[in-house]
C-alpha cells in the first residue's frame, strides 16, 4: 500500500492523455459478442466528445502525482435515478496508467467521486463493469460497491 497523494483536477480539452488510456478498458476477456477494436473506438469517440464539448452534467477529472505526471482519470456524470427521480452520480469511465497500478490512484479517484457526489447531493454512485474485469471489480467491491441491477445481454442472430 502506498501513501502517495494525488492532485485531482478538472480535465482540460487538451488532456489527450485520457484518450491514451482507452485500451485499458478492454485489457481482459470480453464477452464473445464484443470486439476489442469496436469497444476502443466507441469509448475513444465518447470521451473525445466529452472533452471537446464539455456537456452539462459531464465531468472529467485527471489525477496527477506529486511530480505533476498524469496517472489516471475518472469521468463522472450526474444522472437521474430511474426509480426515485433523485440525482445520482454515474462513474462512466475510470482508468489508471499501467505504470501506476497498485499505487492508490484508483482509490483516490473513487474517493474524489464520493466527495463530488456528496457535494452534488447524489443519493447513489453507480458504475458498470465487465464481469471479467476482475481487477476493477476487486477495487470497487473493496471500496463498498455492490450489485444494484444486473444487465444481461444476448446477441440477436
Amino acid at each position: 500500500m502506498n501513501d502517495m497523494s494525488f492532485l485531482i483536477r478538472l480535465a482540460e480539452d487538451d488532456d489527450d492523455f485520457i484518450l491514451g488510456l482507452v485500451p485499458r478498458f478492454v485489457d481482459f476477456a470480453l464477452p464473445p459478442w464484443r470486439r476489442r477494436h469496436e469497444c476502443i473506438e466507441g469509448i475513444r469517440k465518447d470521451l473525445s466528445r466529452h472533452l471537446e464539448e464539455q456537456p452539462a452534467n459531464s465531468f472529467l477529472f485527471v489525477a496527477e502525482d506529486d511530480e505533476g505526471a498524469r496517472v489516471g482519470f475518472i469521468h463522472l456524470q450526474k444522472t437521474q435515478d430511474y426509480f426515485t427521480g433523485r440525482a445520482n452520480c454515474h462513474i462512466s469511465d475510470l482508468a489508471v496508467a499501467q505504470s501506476h497500478e497498485g499505487q492508490g490512484v484508483g482509490k483516490a479517484l473513487l474517493a474524489h467521486a464520493e466527495d463530488w457526489a456528496r457535494e452534488h447531493r447524489c443519493q447513489l454512485i453507480t458504475l458498470a463493469v465487465f464481469p471479467d474485469n476482475e481487477r476493477a471489480r476487486t477495487l470497487y467491491e473493496a471500496t463498498g460497491y455492490s450489485a444494484d441491477l444486473l444487465r444481461l445481454a444476448k446477441p440477436v442472430r
